[in-house]
């Protein structure tokens, strides 16, 4: 799918202040797709369409994590984890997308999980790091990614599990599983 076609789909989707971080998702993405050897155009969609089902009504993506088959602890978690994997599903079904990378790149762009491949990563980081961003440890991170992205992902996964503990939130177990997997693919010298 073209650039300008998908950003069409998904601006209809999106208020405009989210409709501008996904152009920045995009282009960090591409950037970091470039550095670290993923697919440039498979980045390029996973991050237009990374945050699709954001404004969702919370019982529209309830319906879809149960009719769906979706882990149904998710209905355990903040909804603000929901957008990721039942937007992979509702950009298959309503946009035709099929790429299963690109698909899972958008599923776990919130959460992270174990094994997570080089794309993953880079959606997944590129939506914590893009320059819109501003909130503590974000700059640390930005540093960290123009040279090692495991080590920054694990930065922001730490950063995420830090911020939700201070408020008293759950954390979701695979960003746990995620925050580990990176410690270990670092050697544990994160």
């Amino acid at each position: 799918m073209q650039r300008d076609k998908a950003l069409a789909i998904v601006e209809k989707q999106l208020k405009k202040p989210r409709y501008e971080h996904t152009i920045r998702v995009m282009d960090t993405s591409i950037k970091l797709a470039k550095q670290y050897g993923a697919d440039e155009k498979k980045a390029e969609l996973a991050a237009i369409f990374h945050d699709y089902a954001k404004y969702r009504p919370l019982e529209e993506m309830k319906r879809w994590i149960i009719a769906e088959q979706l882990p149904k602890d998710l209905l355990d978690y903040h909804h603000e984890l929901w957008h990721g994997p039942v937007g992979a599903l509702m950009v298959k079904r309503e946009v035709g997308i099929s790429d299963p990378e690109v698909l899972h790149s958008i599923s776990v762009h919130t959460t992270g999980c174990v094994g997570m491949s080089v794309l993953d990563k880079v959606v997944f980081l590129a939506d914590y790091i893009e320059p819109g961003r501003a909130f503590p440890g974000v700059d640390e991170v930005r540093k960290v990614s123009e040279k090692d992205l495991d080590k920054a992902c694990w930065m922001a996964s730490r950063n995420t599990i830090n911020m939700l503990v201070s408020l008293n939130r759950k954390v979701y177990p695979d960003t746990f599983h995620a925050y580990n997997d990176l410690l270990n693919s670092t050697g544990g010298n994160a």
